[in-house]
């Protein structure tokens, strides 16, 4: 009985140390990513006064890479890295909804993250870092263009990132990944109406983030 023991926590302390992240340790891990914006809506206004309308953000999944580095078991470093996020922007005039605009956006996002010790293929872990924010092909549907709408304009963001997430080990080098996080998104729009440019929003994105992922460690 005794010898059963020993072999059984030998085996759980080889199982263990299999499964600890070691220094110098880098796992990538790809899957779906969804970026889903603040529910808010955001002000529109014309020539510096409040139209009475006002904009805000649709969701949009794509595929998600991240890329870390372990320090030691504890700590680590992560870059958020994904294919462009394609989001519908939304005119809000009263009870009615129209498909105002659509922008592209890349949120690389570089984090310190650590680890729990568990001792076991379970790993959450809590992340900590920062965001730049990248708007592109901004462009106003074509009803609103014919209605005399161009020159649409969003300022790159820069702001802080949190997030929780964990990793289940299948084996010492594959893993399966969830995480959620919040990321500090604003920025200010401003469009022409027929030629002048006489529009603006400030718009609070602030989005959580949702991702799953499967991970391979070198």
């Amino acid at each position: 009985m005794k010898k059963t023991l020993l072999t059984i926590a030998l085996l759980s302390s080889f199982s263990t140390v299999a499964l600890a992240n070691q220094a110098g340790d880098i796992l990538i891990r790809g899957g779906v990513t969804m970026v889903s914006p603040d529910s808010g809506k955001s002000a529109v206004l014309l020539a510096g006064a409040d139209s009475g309308l006002a904009l805000s953000v649709d969701d949009n999944a794509q595929l998600g890479l991240n890329f870390v580095y372990f320090f030691d078991n504890n700590w680590a470093i992560e870059l958020l890295a994904a294919t462009p996020f394609d989001h519908d922007i939304k005119l809000h005039a009263g009870d009615v909804t129209t498909t105002l605009a659509d922008t592209k956006q890349l949120p690389p996002t570089l984090s310190a993250l650590y680890y729990f010790d568990t001792g076991s293929a379970i790993k959450p872990y809590v992340g900590l870092g920062i965001n730049y924010t990248i708007f592109f092909d901004n462009s106003f549907t074509g009803t609103y263009s014919e209605a005399g709408f161009s020159n649409l304009e969003l300022d790159n963001s820069f702001g802080y990132a949190v997030q929780v997430g964990v990793d289940y080990e299948i084996d010492k080098n594959w893993s399966v990944n969830a995480s959620a996080r919040y990321i500090d998104i604003s920025t200010d729009a401003t469009f022409a109406v027929g030629g002048d440019n006489i529009g603006s929003s400030s718009v609070d994105i602030n989005p959580m983030v949702y991702s799953v992922m499967l991970g391979y460690k070198f």
